[in-house]
Parts: structure tokens; C-alpha cells; sequence
């Protein structure tokens, strides 16, 4: 069996203070994907690059202490980190994107910008989404040809239906569920056929991933769920259970963790 866990850190340095790793530890987690990592390459210590059991992978942004992407994998794991995915300079200057090969498995850890409530970064969030749709079928041609599976691990900042967010008539109109938004995480799934794992799995309301700060979001779980697990078909087919953490808060995420069965 393969444990695979997602989460937006907000700042790693932050999560482990919380208590993530022991977390990851104890649950026996296979490989971590983690966004927002928050520091740079410089102020990188050897806990943070190989804590305990586990081997780190690091896209660090430009800016310190802002964005950038993290991969663990146990250290009993053979991988091999493939060169930028995908040739957008934000994405790249801004460390949000990375694979990794496991064999035939890749997986890829990617962290959408928010768009938030600047024109410009909503401009540069849907650029980038046009190339990621390009980027996608790219990966199911690789798929088709090769046999290659994998498996997309992220913050995509963006709910996809009314299901996945708390307060969906309110935020009809604000970013992260605007309908081009939506409308682009629909063409992923149905036309270019890759899964939602975690719908796959659970087709359950209430179920989010990330919580605002502000008032009490997380207590009275009134959240987003923006975090992803996205897989080739084949093994999509392989997922055994899925969960979203929140017994303890490591972020204002929550880990996403899902069972697949397969070997590597």
C-alpha cells in the first residue's frame, strides 16, 4: 500500500513546531507533498531537508520566505527529480511546481497561485491555467504512450462545486470559485479524464481542506476544499481510502491523505 499525504504548510518551519512531522510519522505516510514552504534554500537546515525517515525534495521561490513546493518520500524510496514541469516564469520564480519519478509512477506537487482580489495575480492565475490545461493533456498523452501514471498533489486554490465550499452562494463571484475557475477544473476531469480522487472516494458534504482565519472558520467548519489529489485512471482505480485530517491544526490547511493500492 501507498499512503500519499498533500498539505499547504504556510510556513514549514511553523508546521513542524506544530507537530506535522511525528504526525507523518506515526500514520506511516509514504511520500508528502507540501506547498507554501515559506523559507530559502539558505536558511535550510538538515531537519528540514531529511527529518527522521524521510528524504526532502525542495523548489525554493526566488522571494524568501514566500510560496515554494517540498516533496518527502521515505527513505527506502528510489526517485528522481525530473527538471521544471512546466516553462512559466511565475511558476517557476516563484517555486509552485515540481516532479518526481518513482519508476512508473510520477508524482507532481503543484501550488496554484490564490488570484485573491488583485486584478493582476487573477490575470496571471488564469494564464497559468491555460498552460497547466496544456500541461495536463501532455501527462495523459504520456500516460496513453508509456504506461506512466500519476498522481497530482496540491493547492489548486480553487473549490470546483458547491459541495466543496461552505458559503458557495456568497462566493459565487470571489476568486478561487469564480465559474472560468470551475469551468477549468471541469475540462480537467471530463475532458482531458483525469480524477478527482477524493470525490472518487467520498461523495460527502462538509468536507474541506483549508479554513479562513478570520472569525471561528476552522471550529465551526466553514471552509474550502482546495486541496487536491488528481490521478491517471489506472491508478485512480487504486485508491483505497481517503482522509482529511483536522484533529490537530498544523496550518490553516489540513492534510489530505489517500490509499492506493500499489507497490513501489
Amino acid at each position: 500500500m501507498l499512503k500519499i499525504t498533500s498539505i499547504n504548510l504556510n510556513g514549514i518551519r511553523s508546521a513542524f513546531n506544530k507537530g506535522l512531522l511525528d504526525w507523518l510519522e506515526t500514520n506511516n505516510i509514504d511520500i508528502v507533498c507540501t506547498q507554501e514552504i515559506k523559507i530559502s534554500k539558505e536558511s535550510m537546515c538538515e531537519k528540514i531537508y531529511n527529518p527522521n525517515n524521510y528524504l526532502g525534495y525542495f523548489f525554493h521561490a526566488k522571494k524568501n520566505g514566500y510560496s515554494g513546493v517540498n516533496i518527502y518520500i521515505k527513505k527506502n524510496i528510489h526517485a528522481i527529480l525530473s527538471k521544471t514541469c512546466i516553462d512559466n516564469i511565475y511558476m517557476n520564480d516563484e517555486g509552485r511546481v515540481m516532479r518526481l519519478d518513482i519508476g512508473k509512477l510520477s508524482i507532481i506537487n503543484l501550488y496554484l497561485p490564490s488570484g485573491s482580489y488583485n486584478i493582476l495575480r487573477q490575470k496571471i492565475k488564469f494564464q497559468i491555467l491555460n498552460e497547466l490545461k496544456i500541461f495536463f493533456n501532455n501527462i495523459k498523452k504520456e500516460n496513453y504512450q508509456t504506461g506512466q501514471e500519476f498522481i497530482i498533489c496540491g493547492d489548486f486554490n480553487i473549490a470546483h462545486k458547491e459541495i466543496d465550499i461552505k458559503n458557495w452562494k456568497q462566493n459565487k463571484n470571489h476568486p478561487g470559485f469564480l465559474p472560468e475557475e470551475r469551468k477549468w477544473l471541469d475540462d480537467i476531469f471530463s475532458h482531458i479524464g483525469l480524477v478527482d480522487v477524493f470525490r472518487l472516494l467520498n461523495p460527502n458534504p462538509n468536507n474541506y481542506t483549508w479554513w479562513s482565519n478570520r472569525g471561528n472558520a476552522w471550529a465551526n467548519n466553514v471552509g474550502w476544499r482546495i486541496d487536491y489529489q488528481i490521478a491517471t485512471p489506472n491508478i485512480a482505480k487504486l485508491a483505497l481510502s481517503c482522509n482529511i485530517y483536522k484533529d490537530q491544526k498544523f496550518s490553516d490547511h489540513a492534510p489530505l491523505t489517500v490509499s492506493y493500492n500499489y507497490s513501489i
